[in-house]
């Protein structure tokens, strides 16, 4: 441990770097394979009206919130919670991290297979006479070759963080600048295809309401999931790069760009998928709610192999879409691997040797579900990958606790206030009045309407955050389970892969051991990453009087030494 490993503070170097990072923290294989097969199996525009509300209901204030909390605790998870809901509750930082980590260790193996299919376009490996299936089954068959893809990605993603923000920020304006490029392409030629027809058939089936859809629950839960996880809103990603903002960076205003912005690319995702697909598919809709990897590795090769304009219009088309698809894959990356070296960094490790150490976790622990439990699926005989598909069941909902946490953490901050403020004015006995002005309001005041804002934001934001977020919480775990119960034969068996007990089994383990470790985390000093003229105090928060918190550059005092044993 070096307690000098930093001795400046970190920032980007302005809105725009802030605003791409986080963007590309957002934007993911989901935005553009799993948002086109929602909208296939929602009634196209139909999807369109639960995804926009939720977008506002959800992703938005979440952001914000997260945004607040890292502004102002200058750490990344760990820190933040410790900070801002005290230093019994460090763990929940340590949950966030983990399940982003946990998460990345399969999502590189994806990421390879979207690096390993652009390769194949760009040698013209994807023509219209491939069996789409056989390339698939080969490579997923190939431990060697899956291996591989997956190593480029962790060291693309190590390359793109060494440097610190600088680095993160020119990577991520780098490849969220020619995901934009690429995708405008894609469109241009999905509506040349979608023209060529005579039909329009796949813009229109986008954009137009079909009110059956909206009376049917599943289209909001679906609306709310997507919307959930592609904005990546209460996962942490934005208290990561909120540490490397400037003092007088606009929180909210950011918030909402980040999430619009991503937003927007999934509509230029979707369309692209949904006009290629019907311009050339006898049954678009079976073919676009195929399952995600089906529809992106199996039919939508053969959809632009057809595009108008011979074979270099076509090749272009799915190395264009394959290209993207990397580069989306590979921002979500680097956010994912920078939110875990962030928490290192954070408790006075070398940064060289977090990035390193962190890259070889992802790297090793991410060879189970490159090669583990490849199997081949009797009724359609394509391979899938089971132990990959298993860690996605278990994890992808873990990440909506966090959201969870960090709710928890503004609504405790209010209720003490609350209580502090009865102190103040001898008041006694419970209020709802004077708890709705002193304590539900008292996070948006004190730490997102600081007057750095370019928009102030009102009470309506207390009630999502109290009220709203905890309801649809319920409502998508719920639902989940539900589905599960409904769908899936025996699901209380342990040694089901599918089912219930092994998602609250390892849940539960994991939530035990990090409690049960947190005496270990907040025995470790902190150092906050505040640039300067941004210091802040944070003593009023539950855990700013923590002695055991610095500023980055801070020498460690002698009696801190001898406790960690380095004097």
């Amino acid at each position: 441990m070096d307690s000098q490993t930093e001795k400046s503070s970190d920032q980007f170097s302005g809105r725009l770097g802030l605003i791409f990072a986080t963007i590309g923290a957002a934007i993911g294989t989901g935005n553009i394979w799993r948002f086109p097969r929602m909208v296939g199996a929602n009634g196209g525009g139909s999807f369109l009206v639960p995804w926009l509300i939720f977008l506002f209901l959800w992703s938005v204030p979440l952001i914000i919130a997260e945004f607040a909390l890292g502004k102002r605790s200058r750490v990344g998870t760990v820190g933040t919670f410790r900070i801002f809901a005290g230093r019994r509750f460090a763990w929940m930082g340590l949950w966030t991290a983990w399940i982003n980590c946990a998460i990345g260790f399969y999502y590189a193996v994806v990421t390879g297979w979207c690096l390993n299919y652009f390769q194949i376009a760009i040698r013209g490996g994807l023509s219209q006479e491939v069996d789409t299936i056989e390339v698939w089954n080969t490579f997923l068959q190939s431990p060697e070759q899956v291996i591989f893809f997956q190593m480029i990605t962790v060291l693309i993603t190590l390359a793109a963080i060494w440097g610190g923000a600088k680095a993160i920020e020119k990577a991520n304006v780098t490849l969220m600048v020619s995901l934009f490029i690429l995708l405008f392409a894609a469109l241009f030629l999905s509506f040349v295809m979608d023209v060529k027809d005579g039909t329009l058939d796949g813009f229109i089936y986008m954009f137009s309401i079909q009110p059956e859809y909206l009376v049917q629950p599943e289209t909001w839960i679906n609306g709310l999931s997507q919307s959930a996880w592609s904005c990546s809103a209460g996962m942490g990603m934005a208290i990561t790069y909120s540490v490397y903002m400037r003092k007088d960076e606009d929180t909210t205003l950011n918030a909402a760009t980040m999430c619009l912005a991503n937003n927007s690319i999934s509509i230029i995702a979707g369309l692209t998928v949904m006009m290629a697909v019907f311009s050339v598919s006898s049954d678009p809709l079976g073919a676009v709610s195929g399952g995600s990897s089906a529809i992106t590795f199996l039919v939508l090769p053969e959809v632009f192999a057809q595009a108008p304009g011979g074979p270099v219009v076509q090749l272009a088309m799915v190395a264009i879409f394959f290209l993207a698809l990397s580069f989306a894959a590979l921002t979500s990356m680097i956010s994912t691997v920078e939110l875990c070296v962030r928490n290192f960094v954070d408790h006075g490790f070398d940064r060289s040797r977090s990035v390193a150490l962190t890259g070889l976790a992802i790297f090793l622990f991410g060879i189970p579900s490159a090669i583990l439990w490849i199997k081949i699926d009797p009724s359609t005989g394509v391979a899938f990958p089971q132990f990959l598909e298993v860690q996605d069941h278990i994890w992808g909902y873990g990440l909506m606790f966090s959201g969870l946490f960090m709710a928890y953490t503004i609504w405790k901050y209010g209720w003490s206030r609350y209580k502090a403020w009865q102190i103040e004015n001898d008041v006694d006995g419970f209020s709802l009045r004077d708890y709705l002005d002193h304590g539900v309001s008292a996070f948006r005041d004190d730490y997102i309407n600081t007057g750095d804002n370019d928009w102030w934001i009102g009470r309506w934001w207390d009630y999502i955050i109290y009220l709203g977020f905890p309801l649809m919480f319920s409502v998508l775990m719920l639902s989940y389970f539900a589905d599960l119960l409904a769908n899936v034969d025996d699901p209380w068996n342990p040694s089901n892969p599918h089912g219930i007990s092994i998602i609250l089994l390892f849940w539960g383990v994991t939530a035990s051991l990090f409690v049960g470790f947190n005496k270990v985390l907040i025995s470790r000093p902190l150092f906050r990453n505040v640039p300067e003229g941004a210091d802040v105090s944070i003593d009023a928060l539950p855990g700013g009087s923590d002695p055991h918190i610095f500023q980055v550059g801070d020498e460690l005092p002698d009696h801190v030494k001898e406790e960690l044993g380095l004097a």
